[in-house]
């Protein structure tokens, strides 16, 4: 049977770090007063906040490099892998319906929304998984790429790739209204950033971070440095055709947001597992889809329940004459919240997974 390779800290702390940029990011305490780079972009274009979800899809995938790939190695296995894989994927999915049933429940007076962040991630680890199974390494790569043509072919057909009106959007409200993140009953029209037709660019980020994972597993960190230099040069490049835009996942945006990831993975991979340096995160990282949906749902639960209303209060009348970093300040105190809950949890050797 294969040796499965053992656990690299570098992999764990920036999935950590990740984890604990999107609660930073997504519990502001008030999202009136938000520092500009703490934001998405608006429409084209990106932030620093825009990189948050692609460096953890990217992640999945080089975490899948080392879960899957040394055991997919033996044909008799590969089975019972795929099938651990769906059933996973199908309890990540489940976790996000549950989870929107609830927002729709407290906050939005019974507006359900279908896809979202769990939902996609559920996505990402069903096909890379099964790919990761069944397709041979050397082509992991090679179907991210034809993704990324397949999907840049259909935007660049289409006559607009404006807000409501591109090709995702389109998809998407005939599908699915009007359980969309913004639907508009007036017009028709609706849109949602975690939708079908994007997640083919999403689907591309995760397979290259499973070819990422399999150079890192492999012991060629000098490939995966050049790998990174040329999707962000490629990525760049491209947006002389197709823009970086997160919403519509866009093959610009999948490869220079990849290209990123790869190039903080080399660097983690040089000072964390060569040189020692503490891997600052992996109590998040190891414990983190249940520190972000439980972060999810007590935020709405505090929301519901006026205690987040309460202590922005409290803040915003401490620092009048700054209240984006009172909202920065709340933010903040809610990642230390869950850093204490994952140092609980990682201290007992609790590793919770959905």
């Amino acid at each position: 049977m294969p040796v499965r390779p053992a656990r690299l800290g570098s992999i764990d702390a920036l999935r950590g770090l990740t984890v604990a940029a999107m609660l930073l990011v997504n519990t502001p305490g008030d999202w009136a007063h938000v520092y500009a780079p703490l934001r998405h972009a608006a429409w084209h274009g990106a932030t620093p906040t825009d990189l948050i979800f692609p460096f953890f899809l990217f992640l999945v995938g080089v975490s899948m490099a080392f879960s899957i790939g040394p055991r997919a190695d033996a044909p008799a296995a590969r089975p019972a892998l795929a099938r651990a894989l769906l059933v996973r994927a199908l309890r990540i999915a489940l976790a996000g319906v549950l989870l929107h049933l609830l927002v729709g429940w407290l906050l939005l007076e019974g507006h359900f929304r279908l896809w979202g962040v769990l939902q996609r991630i559920a996505l990402c680890v069903a096909v890379a998984g099964l790919l990761a199974v069944y397709l041979p390494r050397r082509l992991h790569g090679a179907a991210a790429l034809m993704l990324l043509a397949a999907y840049s072919a259909i935007l660049l057909q289409a006559s607009s790739l404006a807000p409501w009106v591109n090709p995702a959007s389109r998809l998407d409200t005939r599908l699915f209204a009007p359980w969309l993140y913004q639907w508009q009953p007036a017009t028709g029209l609706g849109h949602d950033p975690e939708g079908l037709l994007s997640s083919l660019g999403a689907l591309a980020t995760t397979l290259l971070g499973l070819t990422a994972g399999r150079l890192l597993r492999d012991g060629h960190s000098g490939r995966l440095l050049l790998l990174g230099g040329a999707c962000v040069l490629v990525g760049w490049g491209g947006t002389l055709w197709l823009p970086w835009n997160k919403s519509l996942w866009t093959p610009t945006y999948a490869l220079w947001s990849a290209g990123l990831a790869a190039l903080l993975l080399w660097g983690s991979h040089v000072l964390v597992d060569r040189r020692g340096w503490p891997a600052l995160g992996r109590r998040f990282g190891v414990n983190a889809i249940a520190v972000y949906l439980g972060a999810a749902v007590l935020s709405v639960l505090l929301q519901a329940s006026g205690a987040w209303a309460a202590v922005w209060t409290l803040l915003a009348a401490r620092l009048p004459g700054h209240l984006a970093l009172a909202s920065l300040l709340q933010a903040l105190l809610f990642v230390v919240l869950w850093w204490g809950v994952a140092v609980w949890l990682d201290r007992r050797r609790l590793y919770l997974t959905i």
